[in-house]
């Protein structure tokens, strides 16, 4: 492994993944159901971008400018592809963080953003990563940073070690990292199947191993096999972020806002009686046994006064991003699945289903007819966006700044998609990020965008490219065999997608 890595894995590339969480937009009602104050953002950064595709899908949504490193020069060098194509103003480089922390031409920062990285560097990399949000996160700046916690991985610490090990000392020189975690994987499997005792005093971990091991290579490479994996207690972060100033304020993961989701009533009265931040976010990642925090920091939290925290909620905008059909009456939290109660959500909902912008106050106004309180339709709406059905969205002069990027974005992508899957999300402009849509819908927008007319024409193009490539549809797990197999389920496919998801495709504008 060569020096200029560091130990990081370098030699496969990250997953192509996009993480709305990194959307300062969507910190926006995070915050005011907390009762802070936030931002406006016009300067943002990534620390560890991976291929770029969610700084990127921001930058083109957004009018925030973009900034940002990942040391990897392949992966940076996509991110400056994908930003030349959408001609924003986004500055990718593929410096290491000491080597990016002293530029002399990075501006202030009002957001800045690090998915998983802060539980994947050394000790250093940390420190130097505070003092860097120290000294440029401006003022009431945000901070995202999202990490392994120990809680629920401390266990797992042993067989880690061992995997890492085992592809360093036992893998042969000159082996690919592919080669050399799947030999790491199958002796470890070949461990479990001798019935270890460790295993047996932590029932958890071949659970733990079965569903890593359903994650391809890149994830498995970058998450589990660099030379840093600390997972980590809130207490031990928090000490590093408070030494930059910055104050915690809630979860980046509306989910657990969300008490009934996540705590019995003897976990919630535990809680409360802990006074101090740190040991009871510690106490909370245990009773909840949560494996990966999401959390936002400020640099200066100013509390609202409930007046300005109610009317500024009343004034958030909203969109439904998935067709009424599609959503699932239920919620998943730290205590299982919870059945929402569908007379509430579905009548939300059907404020929504129209796929137009509505304001928090018109849909709190439309049931209060039905005895439904200010606090049930919070609960309603941050449940919905934790679970990807409804998205804040901007002001209409910022969508129309940004439509033109987000289509040039949009392009590239689907371009991409004739060969394979890179991203299964389009840019909207309407919700400042991106939407899920898969490898099959966005060939089928290609085809829209080339003049194809019908669900017929959409089906038909994109089974002339799978079929010139070899590649067959997956149903219910398994390939599809014959040519006929495919084009039908490829007009299933189309006819559905044409009452749905390209309705909401079209208003988000996405197309």
């Amino acid at each position: 492994m060569s020096e200029w890595t560091g130990g990081y894995v370098a030699d496969i590339g990250y997953t192509f993944g996009y993480y709305p969480e990194l959307n300062p937009l969507r910190l926006r009602f995070a915050f005011l159901e907390a009762g802070v104050e936030m931002p406006e953002i016009g300067t943002a950064c990534e620390l560890g971008f991976g291929q770029g595709v969610s700084a990127n899908i921001h930058a083109a949504a957004s009018v925030t400018q973009w900034w940002g490193t990942d040391f990897n020069p392949s992966q940076a060098h996509f991110a400056q592809e994908l930003a030349k194509v959408a001609q924003t103003d986004a500055k990718f480089f593929d410096d290491s963080f000491e080597e990016f922390f002293s530029r002399q031409d990075l501006p202030d920062f009002d957001f800045i953003g690090l998915h998983g990285i802060w539980s994947w560097v050394s000790e250093r990399n940390r420190e130097l990563i505070a003092d860097f949000i120290r000294r440029k996160l401006k003022v009431g700046g945000v901070v995202y940073v999202s990490y392994n916690t120990l809680s629920n991985w401390a266990a797992f610490l042993p067989i880690r070690a061992l995997m890492k090990e085992h592809a360093d000392v036992l893998g042969s020189k000159g082996v690919s990292i592919s080669d050399r975690i799947e030999g790491s994987l199958a002796f470890i499997n070949k461990l479990m199947a001798t019935n270890p005792l460790f295993a047996k005093a932590n029932p958890g971990i071949a659970e733990k191993l079965i569903s890593i091991q359903k994650q391809g290579l890149n994830y498995l490479a970058h998450e589990f096999f660099n030379s840093d994996w600390h997972p980590m207690q809130f207490s031990k972060s928090a000490k590093l972020l408070e030494s930059a100033k910055l104050n915690y304020v809630c979860s980046a993961h509306y989910k657990d806002h969300i008490d009934a989701l996540n705590l019995s009533h003897d976990h919630k009265k535990l809680l409360e009686e802990i006074s101090d931040l740190k040991v009871r976010e510690d106490v909370r990642d245990l009773t909840t046994n949560q494996s990966f925090r999401r959390d936002y920091w400020v640099k200066g939290l100013r509390k609202l006064t409930q007046l300005e925290r109610l009317e500024k909620i009343r004034l958030e905008r909203l969109v439904l991003v998935t067709p009424p059909e599609d959503i699932v009456m239920e919620a998943v939290g730290s205590l299982g699945k919870v059945q929402l109660n569908e007379d509430i959500y579905n009548l939300v909902i059907s404020l929504l289903s129209d796929y137009k912008i509505k304001t928090f106050g018109f849909i709190e106004e439309s049931v209060k007819i039905q005895g439904i309180q200010f606090g049930q339709v919070v609960q309603v709406i941050m449940i919905l966006i934790g679970n990807g059905h409804i998205y804040p969205a901007q002001d209409d002069v910022t969508i129309s700044k940004c439509k033109q990027n987000c289509q040039k974005i949009n392009q590239k992508v689907l371009s991409l998609a004739r060969s394979s899957e890179v991203t299964p999300y389009l840019a909207s402009p309407v919700v400042g990020g991106a939407i899920s849509i898969d490898r099959l819908e966005q060939l089928f927008i290609l085809c829209i965008s080339q003049g194809g007319k019908t669900p017929d024409d959409w089906a038909n193009f994109a089974a002339l490219i799978l079929k010139g490539q070899g590649q067959k549809i997956l149903k219910d797990g398994k390939a599809l065999n014959t040519d006929a197999d495919n084009l039908q389920e490829l007009k299933t496919r189309a006819s559905k997608f044409n009452v749905g998801k390209l309705v909401v495709a079209k208003a988000l504008l996405i197309i």
